[in-house]
């Protein structure tokens, strides 16, 4: 009689038992302490693992004289009565089994009475050719337009988060998750501060005369920036551009004490307001100028946020979860000065009342001017006020048959400060249209995806993807186990003419590949055009829901758009309607369609094959690259006593343990799901172990060497070593020496946590 191996295993997101092939399952049904009994096959018994049969029990001897003809007697009595019993038994058992699945699906079915179970008409397993044609099909189906335009109906627009029309919505999604029969829908609720403008006083900028008097008053914006300080001040107006660090740096007016006044676009307005603070600026304007943003509307107002960082900026690394004792703390990242969107109208007032030819290479406005006259100062007053809300993020999944516990997340912002037909309409329209797809696929089609997918609604993404960031911090120490990747959904649909990606490193072969399959629906060729592509991928941006997936969790994450190389001039914004996006892009139905092609087969790549499509060797180059940048400073690094030998080695092991992996998966029996598992495990921790682990999360949260922000990365620490031969008063060599052991300890982290078992760790140190 074959040994029984009994395996508790509890289903990740519900009681119900896990489902593998090449088991046989006898389920039990203990409420949340399910578990599932396993009955290994014989000739998997003999290929198991060496830790499975140290499990078995050793027969225990029988002591004493016995009478060796009765002994006989019995056995051979007992062999007879079990080959009876357990034949009798294994009819009755796969009777029973096939009653109990063939009941289950009726009660899932809508036509219950009558339907045999889908799954028992359908291959076991489909490959990847009959899935890219089951997706590509499934998606003619359907009018994305028209579900875009239902969620952009005046029952749902506008929906800024926490108000009741974003409530709405979230449970009209997940009613509609409900409706696709995904595994299992729920909601997680959060308690954060948003910042408000005020309902006694009015934001306001005026001109003053040298006496203080008010002359002018310029505009009482209807837009406003979220997370603004809350002060009025006044002083000289100076133009800089787009705010960026060397466009401050490059002024010929020195900016200590005056306010700035700078054009939208290029970097998010919190890192515009960051320099300008850093330069020591005492607040900020900021408008759309024809040049980069051709808007006939010239008193159009828009919005934005200040906050230099992700998530609630009161409560910094914590999750804000209503039962959450929150300490008394801020994020570092919210401004010390007030920040003000203005018209274009109202900027062309201010110029009025300037002098100084903007440079021509700027390429702005003819009405651009660099700073204002002697009696000619600005009063900025932000009356903005903060506001404790509640929030709603909708989730609904599809659990995987091989690897429920490990998944993939889909998800789009959904609340809007505007109409928000591109901001979050879009997105949210393709999330449905994606999870209703897949559903179907599963259900219907036969796709026995081998790990989960998530698809996630978020809300309060307009204060710097807040939803997003709370439920990460919610799970921050074991989502790096679960979840392998994020693709966002967000502004996916800006134009046609261009195709664009920021991602992870770790996804950009799985991104060509996709891209030589996908054709762009209006010229049938190849999204795939430039093989040096991967070089031209920008670094995902602070106000992209992706980044603190990367940057926070260490979690491979993937934004990409179909988009001009002009900006999309409407976002958040009182004219981001559907009507004015149908107008823009006519063929808006293809393009979405294209969109969610793309999102589709990165899905089935990821959660289809057994082994993860994650290039983990691409971080070879990253780091090589690093190395290359350091190598230039080899004198000034040799002056401080200092050598890069230890930086080579950790990059010499990393490159080593690279190898190792890539060589145990091509030698691993891809049908030992145990093997492969350790393999995936090895592979996912790649990302995240690129999270310094020598600062803070709640201090620095994006920890990323690579794509964080802070002294920990490795992109500060050449900049710093920079300093040496420009300023080198402002060089810290202390500081130096900590970032070169931090990244150099960081990186070997690395290498040493895909070497897999601490025995197989062969490094040079």
């Amino acid at each position: 009689m074959p040994p029984t191996l009994l395996i508790k295993a509890r289903s990740l997101f519900s009681s119900e038992p896990l489902s593998y092939t090449r088991f046989s399952l006898a389920r039990q049904v203990d409420g949340d302490n399910s578990h599932v009994e396993m009955k290994l096959a014989v000739d998997e018994e003999e290929n198991a693992d060496s830790n499975m049969r140290a499990n078995a029990k050793k027969p225990k001897r029988f002591n004493g004289r016995i009478c060796y003809g009765t002994i006989a007697v019995i056995i051979f009595f007992l062999i007879g009565f079990m080959i009876g019993y357990l034949g009798y038994c294994k009819r009755v058992e796969r009777k029973e089994e096939c009653e109990r699945l063939t009941g289950m699906e009726a009660d899932e079915s809508e036509n219950s009475q009558t339907e045999e179970s889908d799954f028992s008409r359908l291959p076991s397993r489909l490959y990847w050719a009959d899935l890219k044609a089951m997706l590509s099909e499934k998606l003619n189906d359907i009018d994305f337009t028209k579900t875009i335009k239902q969620l952009n109906q005046n029952i749902y627009v506008p929906r800024e988060a926490g108000s009741q029309k974003d409530e709405n919505l979230a449970y009209f999604i997940e009613n509609q998750f409900n409706a696709f029969k995904l595994s299992k829908v729920w909601r997680d609720e959060h308690y954060v501060k948003i910042q408000v403008k005020g309902s006694t006083a009015q934001n306001s900028v005026t001109i003053l005369d040298s006496k203080g008097t008010m002359v002018y008053l310029v505009e009482h914006p209807e837009g406003y920036v979220a997370y603004s300080k809350a002060a009025e001040v006044t002083g000289k107006l100076i133009h800089a551009n787009f705010g960026t660090k060397k466009d401050f740096e490059d002024l010929s007016i020195p900016v200590n004490g005056s306010l700035v006044i700078v054009r939208a676009g290029k970097i998010p307005i919190a890192e515009k307001v960051a320099n300008a603070q850093s330069f020591n600026a005492i607040g900020v304007l900021i408008y759309l100028d024809q040049a980069k943003f051709p808007i006939a509307k010239a008193d159009l107002s828009f919005f934005g946020h200040a906050h230099l960082g992700t998530g609630d900026p009161y409560t910094p690394g914590f999750p804000s979860f209503n039962h959450t004792q929150f300490p008394p703390s801020q994020s570092s990242g919210l401004p010390n000065i007030p920040v003000q969107t203005i018209s274009r109208k109202a900027a062309e007032t201010l110029f009025k009342n300037m002098v100084g030819e903007c440079p021509r290479s700027w390429n702005t406005d003819s009405s651009c001017r660099l700073q204002s006259t002697e009696n000619g100062n600005v009063k900025l007053a932000v009356n903005n006020v903060l506001k404790e809300i509640r929030i709603l993020n909708i989730f609904g999944v599809i659990k995987g048959f091989e690897e429920p516990d490990r998944y993939i997340v889909v998800g789009a912002q959904r609340d809007s400060w505007g109409p928000g037909a591109v901001k979050s309409s879009v997105g949210t329209g393709l999330l449905l249209e994606l999870a209703r797809t897949f559903s179907d696929m599963v259900s219907k089609g036969g796709f026995r995806l081998s790990r989960s997918i998530i698809f996630a609604s978020w809300s309060a993404g307009d204060f710097g993807a807040v939803g997003a960031t709370e439920w990460l911090e919610g799970y921050l120490t074991s989502l790096h186990l679960k979840a392998f990747t994020y693709i966002n959904l967000d502004k996916v649909v800006l134009g046609t003419s261009n195709f664009k990606v920021s991602a992870s490193p770790l996804l950009y072969t799985l991104i060509e590949k996709t891209m030589q399959d996908v054709k762009h629906p209006l010229d049938g060729q190849p999204l795939y055009r430039d093989s040096n592509w991967n070089n031209k991928v920008e670094k995902l941006s602070l106000d992209d829901a992706a980044f603190p997936f990367l940057a926070h969790s260490g979690i491979p994450a993937v934004s990409f758009c179909f988009c001009e190389d002009s900006d999309y001039p409407y976002l958040s914004t009182a004219l981001d309607t559907y009507d004015i996006l149908i107008q823009k892009i006519p063929q808006l139905n293809k393009i979405v369609r294209a969109a969610a092609e793309v999102a589709g087969q990165f899905i089935i790549k990821l959660t289809h094959d057994v082994e993860l499509n994650l290039d983990y060797d691409m971080y070879n180059n990253k780091i090589l690259s690093f190395v290359k940048d350091l190598n230039q400073f080899r004198a000034d690094i040799k002056e401080m006593g200092l050598s890069l030998q230890w930086l080579y080695s950790a990059r010499g092991d990393f490159f080593r343990a690279t190898s190792r992996l890539t060589t145990d998966f091509h030698n691993a029996e891809k049908t030992n799901r145990f093997v492969m598992r350790e393999i995936n495990d090895r592979i996912m921790k790649v990302e995240y172990h690129f999270l310094s682990p020598y600062v803070s999360p709640r201090e620095s949260p994006f920890r990323h060497i690579f794509w964080g922000s802070g002294s920990h990365t490795l992109s500060a620490l050449v900049e710093h070593l920079k300093l040496r031969q420009k300023n080198n008063g402002a060089f810290n060599e202390t500081l130096f020496r900590n970032q070169l052991a931090l990244a150099t300890w960081t990186i070997q982290g690395v290498a040493n946590a895909l070497s897999g078992d601490i025995w197989d760790i062969d490094n040079e140190f």
